[in-house]
């Protein structure tokens, strides 16, 4: 027959010490900010890919930005070209939201939501006259814009902006544009209408350095004539008039030739391709655009000595086109650093984990305000059985007590694992039980050693006195 079963109900798994737990959650939160600032830099500095609308094909503008979208493919800012039909065709994709960046012409309507980053490069309306090729009638010497009533002027370049930038000239000096023949060739046609004078005079406009305006004025050398530059001697009342023009001059021998083409300088009007961007790109990106840009310039002269001549947008606030944040702080020397940018937000995220700690370090005290009081009763139930077994009279109250002490020693221990009972009151709590027992121990040995009779009297006069 099987005995009985002595075996009671496993007691809980004791909690891990809420120390640990403490130390675990905030090594959790620091690895959370860790992770979080990990993070922010790792979107912070992941490439960043730039439309950039530029055209037409096969133009200067269009080569410079494809050998800077080679030159940045392994930088943080990386640029896409986008050909187009030309400058117009690149603000409407810039204003239409299909482009990060755009080259325009500083001359043409500017888009509401372009911003200039660079100026790309600046040109030059190169006005001249080609010499009468012997034995051909010659018609009235054209010394002078003025003069140009009644002729046939030819303009390089199929844009109508170059069109456009003769009439500016024309109504500049009273000459009503309808009485001016214009006709247009194309960059690859102009040599030939040159050579055959297909018109009387011609409009070139680009870099001083041009090779399609230095090419055409060579074709106008013939038979030992030279061609006549017209000066445009009201460059700064159209500049006053027309905030995208600048009065200018053309330096003597631009163009090559002996004698110099031309002999001596010229003044002239000019105006600007820009690199603009959009107003919505991110002024990080395109700081770090900028940069790249004027660090990476240099290195290109060579093969595209246009590069060489980009510069930095104009910063004032009255600038024809406004400037980008992110251009104006790299320009400004203002540009932020990934620190800059996120130290308030790491400096609030530190502050609110701490807080957070505060505040979960008084909420896990509130709710082991319980268990202290309970400890605290118990530890008060422990001194008041040492005082009563110090005149206890049975051993079996002695065993008894016994039992709730262990008792009252396990909670005591499981206080302390959760960190409702700190180690003073711990040590406090074991000398109270280390004298519970020595008195219990005291006191068996002493019932041990009455007679019965003496014990049973000794406990009958305590029940009268109690009485």
């Amino acid at each position: 027959m099987d005995g009985p079963d002595l075996v009671g109900p496993q007691a809980p798994p004791s909690p891990r010490p809420v120390k640990r737990k403490m130390t675990l959650i905030t090594l959790a939160g620091i690895l959370a900010i860790v992770g979080t600032v990990a993070g922010s830099y790792y979107f912070a500095m992941r490439p960043v890919t730039l439309r950039i609308a530029v055209g037409p094909a096969n133009s200067d503008d269009l080569k410079v930005i494809q050998a800077l979208s080679q030159a940045f493919s392994h930088n943080q800012v990386r640029l896409r070209p986008i050909p187009t039909d030309g400058a117009t065709a690149s603000a409407a994709a810039l204003a239409e939201g299909k482009a990060d960046l755009a080259v325009i012409r500083g001359d043409l309507e500017v888009p509401k939501n372009a911003q200039a980053v660079a100026t790309l490069r600046k040109n030059v309306a190169v006005l001249w006259v080609p010499p009468k090729a012997k034995g051909k009638k010659s018609g009235p010497k054209i010394t002078k814009i003025s003069q140009l009533v009644g002729h046939r002027v030819g303009v390089v370049g199929r844009t109508q902006a170059n069109v456009n930038l003769l009439k500016v000239i024309l109504q500049q000096y009273g000459i009503d544009p309808a009485k001016v023949d214009v006709v247009q060739f194309s960059t690859t046609e102009v040599g030939e209408a040159v050579k055959n004078q297909k018109a009387d005079a011609f409009l070139a406009a680009g870099p001083v350095n041009s090779k399609i305006t230095t090419d055409a004025i060579a074709a106008s050398t013939r038979d030992g004539g030279t061609p006549k530059f017209l000066a445009i001697d009201l460059a700064e009342a159209i500049a006053q008039n027309h905030p995208a023009y600048e009065a200018s001059e053309i330096p003597a021998g631009s163009f090559g030739g002996s004698p110099d083409r031309p002999e001596d300088e010229v003044k002239t009007i000019s105006f600007a391709h820009h690199i603009v961007a959009r107003k919505g790109v991110s002024e990080v990106t395109i700081a770090a655009f900028t940069r790249q840009l004027f660090a990476i310039r240099q290195s290109l002269k060579n093969e595209f000595p246009l590069a060489a001549k980009i510069e930095t947008p104009d910063t004032d606030k009255d600038a024809t086109i406004p400037v980008h944040p992110g251009a104006a702080a790299f320009v400004d020397g203002e540009e932020k650093t990934f620190l800059d940018r996120y130290s308030d937000y790491i400096w609030w995220g530190l502050m609110a984990l701490s807080a957070m700690g505060s505040a979960g370090a008084w909420f896990a005290g509130y709710l082991k305000k319980d268990e202290r009081n309970t400890n605290s009763s118990q530890r008060d139930r422990l001194l008041d059985m040492l005082h009563v077994a110090r005149h206890c009279d049975s051993t079996d109250e002695l065993d008894r007590m016994q039992a709730e002490a262990d008792d009252i020693l396990r909670d005591t221990l499981q206080c302390f694992e959760h960190g409702a009972v700190d180690q003073g009151a711990l040590t406090a709590f074991n000398i109270a039980l280390e004298q519970f027992h020595n008195a219990v121990a005291d006191r068996k040995a002493l019932l041990i050693s009455m007679p019965q009779n003496l014990q049973r009297a000794g406990a009958q006069f305590r029940a009268a006195g109690t009485a």
